[in-house]
């Protein structure tokens, strides 16, 4: 049986890989911040599925807790073949209007601990010859908005580019960029969602298996729904000017309040 790490495990796209991934028969290794939470989904998984479950507690806002995944990731006595990459939240307020000190810990989380839980997995995964890694990034990453935004453009960048590097010795990469989709992430940072209309939320356990089948098919890059597959093709073409204009207007109309 495979063993599966999956980050900030305990809500949204992380528990819906959790549950995808121990209903196709995977152990688990689950990591996030909350010790209870954790114990109670590993329980949960366990007795549904019968697989094996570890929990980590871990804040990746921190070196200790960079560090501790890095370590079990680096355990060649109980290799993990897998690696999810989906912790990350964001911070309510414009630029400038949110303090240096969170804005660091986002950058953190989202690239620090990205970069190093990566390379640990793929130093790993290459010495067996096989081994994948999904980074959940955003379609933020392709529009001017934000430093949400620019650090999920750097998931994207660095992942692709670490794919190519890294072609031929087994080790798969994927960027997953999803939308909005309905998660306790909005509700973390304080932000209102009634302004956001229905057809642009996606749901996490449809998002996760099409994510599945994309890495399964070698893509290093994923974006599991042909509403936002559609946007990203218009934002492609769309002048990177006009588009910052544009990102601006739609973010006070339809992002989070």
């Amino acid at each position: 049986m495979t063993t599966a790490l999956i980050t900030g495990s305990t809500a949204g796209i992380g528990a819906a890989f959790a549950r995808r991934l121990a209903s196709d028969g995977h152990n688990l290794v689950l990591v996030a911040r909350d010790t209870k939470r954790l114990q109670e989904q590993a329980t949960e998984l366990h007795d549904r599925h019968g697989v094996e479950v570890e929990v980590r507690t871990a804040d990746l806002a921190t070196d200790d807790g960079i560090e501790t995944v890095v370590a079990r990731l680096s355990d060649r006595r109980a290799p993990v073949d897998l690696l999810i990459n989906n912790a990350g939240f964001g911070n309510k307020g414009r630029y400038l209007d949110v303090s240096m000190a969170d804005e660091l810990k986002m950058l953190k989380v989202h690239c620090e601990a990205v970069l190093r839980l990566t390379s640990a997995a793929s130093e790993a995964m290459r010495e067996r010859g096989r081994g994948g890694v999904v980074n959940v990034a955003s379609v933020a990453a392709f529009v001017p908005r934000g430093t949400y935004g620019a650090s999920k453009a750097w998931v994207v960048q660095f992942t692709q580019g670490v794919a190519k590097d890294l072609a031929g010795t087994g080790v798969r990469l994927m960027a997953l960029c999803p939308g909005f989709v309905r998660t306790e992430f909005h509700q973390r940072a304080g932000m209102g969602t009634d302004n956001i209309p229905n057809w642009m939320w996606l749901d996490a356990d449809k998002l996760v298996a099409a994510a599945l089948s994309d890495l399964a098919r070698g893509k290093t890059l994923s974006i599991p729904d042909p509403r936002y597959k559609a946007l990203m093709g218009l934002v492609k073409v769309t002048p990177r000017g006009l588009l910052g204009g544009v990102s601006s207007r739609t973010g006070r109309k339809y992002g989070p309040q």
